[in-house]
């Protein structure tokens, strides 16, 4: 990647101090210098770019949660479609996760699948989640967790009740135990999609139409119950752990209370918990299926309530694509529909859309987007626009409204609950250490564990 010297002037650019005018100089991919805007730069550059006055510089944002699911099952989303997708989003740094894929990353040699698909196929850069199954959360047999800490991957992916592939299973109370203990020996993160699968088996069963009935069978107390155990054995194995997709705010003060203690747990919620309501989603409409579910209004107040207070640390987008066939679009059948929201291209949009009707600065929102993830998922030199990061950018139109257009979106399949949209805020333009991302770069790199 050729890495040219620039240098931008913006009459708004984000810094982790506010949005003010500055001259933002960039050389061999990172950010040298933030003037004041109109100081000349103290090195030479090749060449400079002059923001319009509807613009925003943003830093690059970071999204710790992402389904790629290449290799064996690239149909449904690929690293080429994805990180051109998640580039047009404004996004530079994403981790993908280890299930959904085949292998899944949950091995050495898993990893090794992943990284050899994923060469000459990025647009931004890669990390890699590994995943804590029954094979190696088992007592006696942890030894791949710590194989796969010394290579890299940023951490370990549970599921306390089934994952929805038979290759990736969800861990026992012991398991989930067992794993802690290991992974808190060499000071790794344990991150848990928390439902409890007891109380899923007692709740009623999903079939027809009715969203209605798809959320009943999913309660709030299944979350509640499955993120109080995992801040119980965080508690008791000192592990870092993380609670993946919050969608129920009745778990709140379980976690406040957690943090009080001095629990080492950190939580992220998605744009669909905080753009979209269960009121307003459609007879039939699975591209809205998600585990754990899309609650009502006055939940989705609450995790606004609690993003603003600092209880819920990131925004991320959980994009968990399929294709079309599995959303069972021709019936709309929410009990047999693949669950997962594709979003990861809008989401920035989707966000800010919201957050601005409810009086949410930009600075606030792209904080929860871009520093926050990246502080939770341990990287450094992402997520702020500060002297000495990498040259990952963002030019933002915050007053630019679009209809957003399923089949127009990068990602591999042309399903999306956002499809039909009205938002404000575009991307206009993404770069990448200092390089602008267009729709064939492969420049991206695949990244490593920083802390």
């Amino acid at each position: 990647m050729t890495s040219p010297s620039f240098a931008v002037h913006a009459d708004r650019v984000l810094t982790p101090q506010g949005l003010a005018p500055h001259t933002v100089v960039v050389a061999d991919g990172t950010v040298q210098q933030i003037l004041p805007r109109g100081t000349e730069p103290a090195v030479p550059v090749d060449h400079e770019i002059t923001l319009a006055e509807d613009e925003v510089l943003l830093p690059g944002l970071v999204d710790s949660h992402v389904h790629v699911n290449e290799p064996g099952r690239t149909e449904w989303e690929g690293f080429a479609t994805a990180t051109r997708a998640a580039a047009r989003g404004g996004v530079t740094t994403l981790v993908d996760m280890p299930l959904n894929s085949v292998p899944p990353t949950t091995t050495v040699g898993g990893l090794a699948a992943k990284r050899a698909a994923a060469e000459g196929k990025l647009a931004i850069d890669v990390g890699f989640w590994g995943g804590s199954v029954p094979e190696n959360s088992a007592p006696g047999h942890t030894g791949e967790l710590a194989d796969l800490h010394e290579q890299g991957v940023f951490g370990f992916k549970a599921f306390l009740s089934p994952s929805g592939v038979e290759e990736f299973g969800n861990l026992s109370p012991g398991e989930l135990e067992t794993a802690a203990n290991a992974i808190a020996t060499f000071g790794g993160r344990l991150i848990v999609h928390a439902e409890d699968p007891d109380v899923l088996d007692r709740a009623p069963d999903c079939a027809g139409r009715d969203y209605a009935d798809f959320l009943a069978s999913r309660p709030d107390t299944a979350e509640n119950e499955a993120i109080a155990r995992v801040i119980d054995v965080a508690r008791r194995t000192g592990v870092r752990a993380h609670i993946l997709h919050l969608s129920s705010a009745a778990a709140l003060p379980l976690i406040a209370r957690a943090r009080d203690e001095g629990v080492r747990l950190t939580v992220e919620t998605c744009p669909h918990y905080l753009t979209l309501a269960a009121e307003a989603i459609p007879e039939g409409a699975t591209e809205y299926k998600c585990c754990p579910p899309i609650r009502d209004e006055a939940n989705r107040d609450l995790l606004w309530a609690a993003l603003r207070d600092g209880l819920i640390d990131c925004v991320v987008s959980d994009h968990s694509p399929s294709t079309p066939d599995l959303k069972d679009l021709d019936t709309g059948d929410f009990g047999t529909a693949w669950g997962g929201v594709s979003g990861l291209q809008v989401g920035l949009s989707a966000m800010w859309t919201e957050a601005r009707r409810r009086g949410v600065g930009l600075e606030e929102t792209v904080a929860w987007m871009s520093s926050g993830p990246a502080r939770v998922a341990g990287l450094r030199g992402k997520g702020a626009l500060v002297a000495g990061a990498d040259a990952d950018l963002a030019v933002f139109a915050p007053d630019e409204a679009f209809s957003v257009h399923a089949a127009e979106l990068r990602h591999r399949n042309p399903v999306s609950a956002y499809d039909g949209a009205e938002l404000v805020g575009r991307v206009r333009r993404t770069f990448l250490r200092g390089v602008e991302v267009d729709g064939t770069s492969t420049d991206g790199r695949m990244i490593e564990r920083q802390d």
